[in-house]
């Protein structure tokens, strides 16, 4: 039997290694004491909780995440309204509404009053067909029209899956989301979270899964060096001994693209990154939100420093994308910016207000979160096939067609393992 080494145990890891557990043996590696990567919970002694490193929203249009769930039987660790809403705030026009998509291809939410953005004009909606048609080059301020549906939908939309800027953000990248998800209806566009932690839903249920294939995952190793011989890895190197490979054992790396670039000779990989913040407020009591609030579990906020909070028993959690912008702030005072908008934005929809003084809290920067999703950056993502027959390529930045996103990491896993050969049920996989 085959023996696959996937170094590093991120989704784009775990993709791989559940994937080719009952066809190889396996092996990972993972630098780090828990697998997960940027989409894991951990147990922070500041606020005697446990909390996600990061916020991620979950669209029904994301097949390969759904599948991946399955295969583990953790799709009922999700969490969502079962239908297409998603309520929003304008935190300068003091103005809240919710989008309602239509859930079948044509858009009849755009005719009514009550389910549209507030505001828009239905010209406006031709940036949508612009967006889908635009060449690697163009960004996504070129294809933008002015008007509240850019300045209330596509631009927050744009910022938060692409983690860039809109006037450097690649419009290729978001166009492939456009289609993928608004073009398809609403249908594809429920979103859903993960109920008790991102570790429940997507690392726990796969390292039950890949014990029970007796697969072999080795945390806090890292993997220093490969060795090259005949267009193939032929060992690697670990501080603590080497590991020599077969004539059929093959390597997946899955790691960050700064470090592949360091493993691999001569390849090439972004360079070029974007930070995100996630600040986490720990509650007193549980919350009581009324209406769209309560059904969807979340709000979008549109021109404050926050963008989205998501509502969970014991703490409420707010994600500010492309957060380079944020750089020079203190963490005290973003934290108390951030608050002041929740109040503003979720007071009125609660039974109880929030306490005006801030409360435990916590701001996590992620420095190096993803990729900066410009055409230039986009360009330099490689595929899953590398210069060395045993060697793939896994993660989101590598050349999914998608920005970095849970769906582009666990996709680039199938991609990988289809690489070196063997089955998976990724449709562009060789």
């Amino acid at each position: 039997m085959s023996h696959v080494h996937i170094i590093g145990g991120g989704l784009a890891g775990l993709s791989a290694a559940v994937e080719l557990a009952p066809q190889a043996q396996v092996t990972l590696y993972e630098a780090g004491p828990a697998c997960g990567g940027r989409a894991r919970s951990f147990h922070d002694k500041a606020l005697d909780t446990v909390i996600d490193n990061g916020n991620h929203l979950l669209l029904s249009a994301n097949p390969y995440t759904f599948r991946y769930l399955d295969l583990l039987g953790a799709r009922e660790t999700l969490r969502g309204p079962g239908k297409p809403i998603f309520p929003w705030y304008d935190v300068e026009k003091y103005l809240s509404w919710t989008l309602r998509l239509s859930s079948g291809r044509i858009p009849f939410w755009l005719l009514g009053r009550g389910t549209r953005v507030p505001g828009m004009t239905l010209k406006e909606v031709m940036a949508l067909s612009r967006l889908m048609k635009a060449d690697e080059q163009a960004c996504v301020a070129d294809c933008l029209l002015p008007g509240e549906f850019s300045r209330r939908l596509l631009e927050p939309l744009a910022i938060s899956a692409l983690n860039t800027d809109i006037k450097r953000g690649s419009a290729r990248l978001l166009g492939n989301i456009v289609r993928q998800t608004l073009a398809k209806g609403g249908s594809a566009c429920c979103p859903w979270m993960a109920a008790h932690g991102l570790s429940e839903s997507f690392v726990t249920p796969a390292m039950r899964y890949l014990e029970s294939c007796h697969a072999e995952v080795l945390t806090g190793t890292r993997v220093s060096s490969l060795r090259y011989e005949g267009g193939r890895v032929i060992a690697l190197e670990t501080p603590s001994r080497t590991v020599a490979l077969g004539a059929e054992d093959a390597v997946i790396m899955a790691v960050p693209s700064p470090v592949a670039v360091g493993l691999v000779p001569g390849l090439e990989g972004p360079d070029e990154f974007e930070s995100i913040a996630n600040a986490h407020y720990r509650l007193h009591q549980p919350l009581q939100p009324r209406g769209a609030l309560r059904e969807a579990g979340f709000m979008g906020l549109v021109g404050g420093v926050a963008e989205w909070v998501f509502l969970h028993d014991e703490v409420l959690s707010v994600t500010v994308s492309a957060a380079n912008r944020y750089a020079d702030w203190r963490n005290e005072d973003m934290l108390e910016r951030i608050w002041a908008e929740l109040h503003q934005a979720l007071d009125p929809l609660l039974e109880y207000p929030l306490p005006e003084a801030v409360p435990e809290a916590r701001l996590i920067r992620e420095k190096r979160a993803t990729f900066a999703a410009t055409p230039e950056q986009d360009k330099k993502r490689p595929g899953a096939r590398t210069a060395y027959a045993n060697l793939a390529l896994a993660g989101d930045w590598t050349d999914t067609g998608l920005p970095s996103t849970i769906e582009g990491a666990i996709q680039s896993g199938l991609v990988a393992v289809g690489a070196l050969g063997f089955r998976t049920a990724f449709a562009g996989a060789e």
